[in-house]
């Protein structure tokens, strides 16, 4: 690696101010060859990052880490504002169907390759049940660059959405199963009821907190106050999220449905929403393309050529089950499962509780984790987006 960073001395600010720089123009680079521009932002973060020119240290990144937070809490508020009563009347359980097979069937094919590859049970189930994991955030931002529109990306976002509580709930079922198997039996209950906690009570909090912020919206009308009350509202749940060890994306999801249920100003919040996160959504694909580390790809093996290609499998036939049960619309049974291909945070803060719990395969699992996050990630975003313009659902300007 050649280190500019011991040649350039940088400050913060300069520092964000070339990740702006720089992820836009590799996001205008890359849309010349037909990319969405968050592959651009990726690659941006991933050229000034350590693993190339090194002017983004690990440091630097762990200090901005809060960006990434009001990245993911902003992303999640949008998705929560798609799931109106008024959608699921229409679809019925599909996308929840299709929310629980495709994280079934990205665990079980994961495991049922992975065991008789590595003679390991114990191994094969705690690294299978970090699979069912999707990062929502690229795909949002593909489905907001394109305008995308149509059953396909309804349908998307409602399953990625649904992605982080089907994820924690088929990662507490494999590990206690795991647990089991090695007799740790005592902390098979705190497997199983930690994720149940933190999923309800994100949902739970985040409505609560909903209502509330439904009372000062009927006195604020200005888009400058509305602005602050936006801001203060998501910020507020992303600090509630980290003192009750609730999931920050299903509370904010769950605070953007009660504003899109129950209030008729949601459209105009939305809009503000829109206006003042760019700058933010940039900084935190680049910054997640400088943490990307590209040393991971020659330790993974097998057992991470494994976990990347048969998680895709699983979630494609998964998806495509769902929707043939639920009568889905052909193009969703077609397009929806490769769309989900993108994993990233999630995935890495279970891939960290899971060397806590199995500290013996911790270096394993991180490396075979972070590899996917790398490949998934830079190739994710084009898949998304190649699927929904199959669909008719995005239109070339």
């Amino acid at each position: 690696m050649f280190d500019l960073a011991n040649i350039i001395k940088l400050n913060t600010f300069t520092d964000l101010a070339l990740m702006i720089f720089c992820g836009m123009a590799m996001g205008r680079l890359v849309k010349r060859i037909k990319l969405p521009n968050v592959t651009g932002y990726l690659v941006a973060g991933l050229i000034l990052g350590p693993s190339i020119l090194g002017l983004l240290s690990e440091g630097f990144l762990d200090k901005i880490s809060i960006i990434s937070d009001c990245a993911l809490g902003f992303i999640a508020f949008s998705i929560g504002n798609e799931f109106k009563l008024s959608y699921f009347k229409r679809v019925g359980i599909t996308p929840i169907m299709i929310a629980i097979l495709e994280s079934l069937f990205a665990v079980g094919i994961v495991a049922a390759v992975l065991i008789p590859v590595t003679g390991n049970l114990r191994f094969s189930l705690v690294l299978s049940s970090i699979a069912a994991a999707t990062a929502p955030a690229a795909t949002i931002m593909v489905i907001k660059q394109y305008r995308a529109k149509g059953p396909v990306t309804e349908t998307l976002l409602s399953v990625v959405a649904l992605d982080d509580a089907t994820a924690l709930i088929m990662y507490s079922l494999a590990t206690a199963a795991a647990a089991a198997i090695s007799g740790k039996s005592a902390s098979t209950s705190q497997l199983i009821l930690s994720p149940a906690i933190e999923i309800f009570g994100a949902i739970a909090a985040g409505a609560v907190l909903g209502f509330i912020f439904l009372l000062p919206l009927k006195f604020f009308k200005k888009t400058g106050n509305r602005t602050a009350l936006t801001v203060g509202f998501i910020f507020l749940g992303l600090g509630l999220s980290q003192l009750c060890g609730f999931s920050s994306l299903l509370l904010c999801m769950s605070l953007g449905a009660i504003i899109a249920n129950f209030s008729s100003d949601v459209n105009k919040l939305m809009d503000i929403s829109d206006n003042i996160t760019p700058p933010v959504f940039m900084l935190f694909f680049v910054a997640s393309g400088a943490g990307l580390n590209i040393k991971v790809l020659p330790t993974v093996g097998i057992v991470g050529a494994i976990y990347i290609v048969f998680r895709v499998i699983g979630k494609m036939l998964g998806t495509t089950l769902g929707a043939v049960i639920c009568k889905a619309d052909a193009n969703i049974k077609k397009y929806l499962g490769p769309a989900l291909m993108p994993q990233a945070g999630v995935a890495i803060g279970l891939s960290l509780v899971a060397g806590l719990t199995f500290p013996e395969y911790a270096s394993q699992i991180r490396a075979v984790i972070l590899c996917g996050t790398l490949i998934y990630e830079l190739v994710g975003p084009g898949v998304a987006k190649a699927c929904l313009k199959k669909a008719g659902e995005i239109k070339e300007r």
